[in-house]
């Protein structure tokens, strides 16, 4: 048993666990952060994205021990019901949503391309999405409303 120290939504966290664990691990058990969904448990579908730094990660197979002082962003650090994200607001708005399964990773996903990339094109949003997947089809509603919400974040 070790101790990994991080950063998670903003605040201090200092862990007692197996630092071999998969972060998802950790995050739905021992910390309660069920907004991250297991999915193919390969890190190939994006269900389970968390963004580490600016950058979407799957934490299914990211070890615990990697993130060791590291700034961690569940979609739980996104925002709330009363004061939703720019992007859950924009994910409502177009209606981008259906089953739900795999929207906490796209949420991720693109708050990860916004912080790198403020206005992406069409094509950067397609690309940045491009490993979450949704077996409701709806994509190109998701590529609307992170293209809404960067405007919308722009003329803020």
């Amino acid at each position: 048993m070790g101790s990994v120290r991080f950063r998670l939504n903003g605040v201090e966290i200092n862990i007692d666990a197996d630092p071999d664990r998969s972060l998802l691990d950790i995050l739905r058990g021992q910390l309660g952060m069920i907004g991250a969904h297991f999915g193919c448990g390969a890190g190939e579908c994006g269900a389970c994205n968390v963004m580490i730094g600016d950058r979407a990660v799957a934490s299914c197979n990211t070890p615990l021990w990697s993130v060791a002082d590291q700034d961690i962003t569940t979609v739980e650090g996104l925002g709330s019901a009363e004061q939703p994200h720019p992007l859950q607001q924009a994910f409502i708005t177009e209606q981008a949503l259906q089953c739900g399964y795999c929207v906490p990773g796209i949420l991720i996903s693109a708050a990860a391309l916004l912080q790198r990339n403020a206005s992406p094109s069409s094509a950067e949003v397609r690309e940045a999405l491009d490993g979450n997947l949704c077996r409701c089809g709806s994509h190109n509603r998701m590529v609307r409303a992170v293209l809404r919400a960067a405007a919308e974040m722009a003329a803020q």
